[in-house]
């Protein structure tokens, strides 16, 4: 493009995201629980190994923001080397898009969201999650 010209484009507004009605978020916030409970912890946290090298997983734990819904683990780092003694990690998103039903996307090692399943009830989501596959911590 020549320096100095301009050009319009037209950009039309976005749509709104709808909003979570507060039951939805505590069905899922209580749902989520009881899965962390029921099947990540027993599954992924176990005991540290002799050799204080290698990262392990410590906690679980949930968060809302804004209309996503994500499912965070912890991890303890217990090699001299390591930077802080613990960090967190995101590992699936529940994206809400109205009328009771969720899109869920895993985050690649290149910190994007991949969206792999959509529409989905939020017994299916907790599913694809307790499942494993894409959505491991």
């Amino acid at each position: 493009m020549a320096k100095g010209r301009m050009m319009w484009v037209y950009s039309p507004p976005k749509s709104p995201k709808p909003k979570v009605p507060q039951a939805l978020k505590s069905e899922v916030s209580e749902k989520a629980t009881q899965l962390i409970e029921s099947i990540l912890k027993p599954t992924y946290i176990k005991q540290p190994s002799k050799d204080n090298r290698f990262n392990y997983v410590v906690d679980f734990y949930t968060k809302w923001y804004r209309s996503y819904f994500y499912f965070c683990s912890k991890y303890a780092c217990p090699g001299p080397s390591a930077i802080s003694p613990f960090f967190e990690s995101r590992f699936a998103r529940m994206e809400y898009v109205g009328d009771n039903k969720f899109n869920m996307a895993f985050l690649r090692h290149t910190g994007e969201w991949i969206e792999i399943l959509e529409a989905l009830s939020v017994d299916k989501c907790m599913d694809a999650v307790s499942d494993g596959g894409y959505f491991q911590p």
